[in-house]
């Protein structure tokens, strides 16, 4: 850099929250759960490879710097965006004369670096094998998916979590007292600041800055910040977002938490996830985890889908959130699912034996008898191996969280016309369900625990127990 880039580098304005890093690993914010290992890990002055792992805004350049700064460290700064492999080998060359020449190590921090492709990662493992410069990698995508391993095993992993509103409320507090003590920052404008900020320091700092500049008479108002910012934003990324709230969303409807199972609806459709893959998880978990519970969850999850297909969004996300309600509040069975896995495991540790010689298209026409023409008649149907062997559950059907609930109801209440509607809006489940769990009581011998309180179903279609309405 010669004179005249030195002074146009002075002269160029920089951001605040460029200007406002802490000087200090105490000065980070949020992340108090790192200050104590890392403390420990550079007492005594030496600095090992790292990735940080964390969403933007949260201070991983910062700390870079710091841990650089503490152990005394030349700070060497890439962006993965920018620089190829020929930059790489010159920063590692430089690296190593710095450290023969002056005995001073060298500090490589590589921002973005989950955008290196594999050739780009492997040129810099040598000279972070050999200890010739500390490797500090920033990503805001899961390591795991998007480094290499070669590389994450030569490095330590640390998570920076997005920061919390009232920590974020507390900095830019300090810094517009800091810097802009001539204007008056109302309480519900720095809130919004916060909030608005979806976890992310510099987002904030950046909204402050813009905010400081519109004041009218030396007042930065509430509604000014609402007009300058527009809301929040989910911090979301293709990789590891993206499996990670579907997967908390399908464990949500598993666990019946309706209300956590809209949370992460929303999220993901809030981010612009493709609603076809949430149709492709609330159809599975329609089969896998409610399956013989409650048939009707497989077609509430095919009826939204093929909403998505002809509504499009954003009108989707009505019968969606409907589907989701109603999957989250079904009973559950994975009966099915349970059943089918351990056939498969069957055959995988060799039970593959010959369809019977009277079950084949051309199998002999006296070997099979016709269930309809001879019902009751006894006929094995598996391969004679197979003879005996269960794989489905007998009782699977309305699980028994359903079926306590609609028995204790009928015994609660008097005698008296009820529909199975009103029963399920009561217990927080659908008709289909009570009905389900009617008949199931019946199969299992509760007859008359259902007679005894000659209830008059009001539902339209046969009454639960097998009957007209005209019979009871």
């Amino acid at each position: 850099m010669d004179l005249f880039e030195s002074v146009r580098e002075q002269r160029r304005p920089r951001p605040l929250a460029d200007r406002m890093r802490p000087d200090s690993l105490e000065g980070l914010v949020g992340q108090e759960h790192l200050l104590g290992p890392l403390r420990q890990l550079i007492a005594g002055g030496f600095l090992p490879s790292m990735l940080l792992w964390g969403p933007p805004g949260v201070g991983k350049t910062t700390l870079a710097r710091l841990l650089a700064r503490h152990c005394e460290a030349r700070f060497v700064e890439l962006s993965a965006v920018a620089v190829g492999v020929a930059a790489l080998r010159t920063a590692a060359q430089q690296a190593e004369d710095e450290l023969a020449g002056r005995g001073r190590r060298t500090v490589l921090f590589v921002d973005e670096i989950h955008r290196f492709n594999k050739g780009q990662q492997d040129a810099v493992l040598p000279f972070v094998e050999s200890g010739s410069l500390t490797l500090i990698g920033a990503t805001t995508e899961n390591p795991s998916f998007r480094v290499n391993p070669a590389l994450r095993s030569r490095c330590q992993l640390f998570e920076l979590r997005p920061l919390e509103v009232v920590a974020i409320r507390a900095r830019i507090a300090e810094v517009a007292a800091q810097c802009y003590p001539e204007i008056t920052f109302e309480a519900e404008a720095l809130q919004a600041l916060a909030a608005r900020a979806g976890g992310d320091l510099r987002k904030a700092l950046g909204g402050l800055e813009i905010a400081a500049g519109l004041a009218v008479d030396g007042i930065v108002a509430h509604e000014q910040v609402l007009r300058l910012l527009p809301a929040a934003a989910c911090n979301y990324d293709r990789q590891s977002s993206h499996y990670d709230c579907a997967s908390a969303f399908q464990k949500s409807l598993r666990g019946s938490d309706v209300d956590a199972s809209l949370y992460y609806l929303g999220k993901m459709l809030v981010a612009g996830e493709d609603p076809h893959f949430v149709c492709r998880r609330l159809t599975v978990c329609a089969a896998e985890d409610v399956g013989i519970a409650d048939p009707q969850a497989l077609q509430q999850a095919l009826a939204a889908w093929q909403a998505v297909e002809r509504l499009g969004m954003p009108e989707a996300r009505i019968p969606l959130a409907q589907a989701v309600v109603y999957i989250a509040r079904a009973p559950k069975s994975d009966a099915s699912y349970r059943a089918l896995s351990a056939v498969l495991e069957t055959l995988r540790a060799g039970g593959d034996y010959p369809v019977p010689d009277f079950l084949r298209s051309s199998g002999a026409p006296d070997g099979y008898l016709n269930s309809h023409a001879h019902p009751g008649a006894e006929q094995h149907f598996l391969p004679e191996a197979l003879r005996g062997s269960r794989w489905y559950p007998v009782e699977a059907g309305p699980n028994g969280a359903a079926l306590d609930s609609v028995a204790e109801a009928l015994r609660a209440r008097g005698s008296g016309p009820l529909s199975s509607r009103e029963l399920g809006v009561e217990l927080g489940l659908s008709a289909q369900t009570v009905v389900r769990c009617v008949r199931e009581l019946v199969r299992r011998g509760q007859l008359e625990l259902i007679q005894s309180a000659r209830f008059s179903w009001r539902e339209s279609g046969s009454d639960p127990r097998g009957g007209s309405h005209s019979e009871h």
